[in-house]
């Protein structure tokens, strides 16, 4: 893994998901949004398990990480897998900068964290809807980022659930330390929203990579969202 480039995450984000891309092209779709200044490249792994669905693991993860560290980007591994302290040293091989974990996949969810920590990687910690925020308090002092899902997690496309700006409200006033993250439904009319409420990074798939220009939707979405783009000032 490169040196964690920590600038990638400051202020507001957008982190394009590379689960709506064009697996055809993947390397050019990725390129194509890190030139138009995305610096937070989003990675959802799924195990067919904690999720339906089965999607990428380290190798693709690994297959990017050189085009987005060398345009100064991160790479933010989201791990929606049963068991997942198994895979944390596979993906911080393959160049993850962030992983991020779901409490309810773990029941060792403060020794993961430690070993994200330990990897040299950002440690997060992810809730589904139906997850009281309060969970995420008892481990606060062991996470860099709390990412709150806005969609139950298993599948692109799917629409916001209202009552998320409220729950990512209710996060940042637990502590206002780690990043918040959201993931799931973000697009122009809700990105507003949730940054409102206290989320800086945004995930974004099928917004970004589902339009046949995803370098001119990803820019549309950051000026949505007030975010960032490029090199943090």
């Amino acid at each position: 893994m490169s040196a964690l480039n920590r600038d990638a995450f400051a202020g507001v984000r957008v982190a394009p998901s590379i689960l709506s891309a064009d697996f055809a092209r993947l390397g050019a779709a990725v390129d194509e949004v890190l030139a138009a200044g995305a610096r937070v490249i989003h990675v959802d792994v799924m195990d067919g398990h904690f999720v339906p669905p089965i999607t990428i693991g380290p190798l693709i993860t690994a297959s990017i990480a050189d085009r987005v560290h060398g345009a100064g980007g991160v790479l933010d591994v989201h791990l929606m897998i049963e068991h997942p302290e198994a895979q944390i040293g596979e993906f911080a091989k393959a160049g993850a900068d962030a992983i991020t974990i779901h409490a309810e996949a773990t029941a060792h969810l403060h020794r993961s964290l430690g070993a994200i920590r330990q990897a040299g990687c950002l440690a997060g910690v992810a809730i589904n809807p139906g997850t009281p925020v309060e969970a995420l308090a008892a481990v606060a002092a062991r996470s860099d980022i709390w990412l709150c899902m806005t969609v139950n997690p298993g599948w692109g496309g799917q629409p916001f659930i209202a009552e998320s700006a409220a729950k990512v409200a209710a996060a940042r006033a637990i502590d206002s330390a780690p990043l918040v993250e959201v993931d799931g439904g973000i697009d122009a009319a809700t990105a507003p929203l949730v940054v409102g409420s206290g989320a800086t990074l945004l995930v974004a798939g099928s917004a970004v990579f589902a339009d046949p220009n995803p370098a001119a939707a990803f820019t549309r979405l950051s000026a949505a969202a007030g975010a960032v783009v490029g090199a943090a000032a």
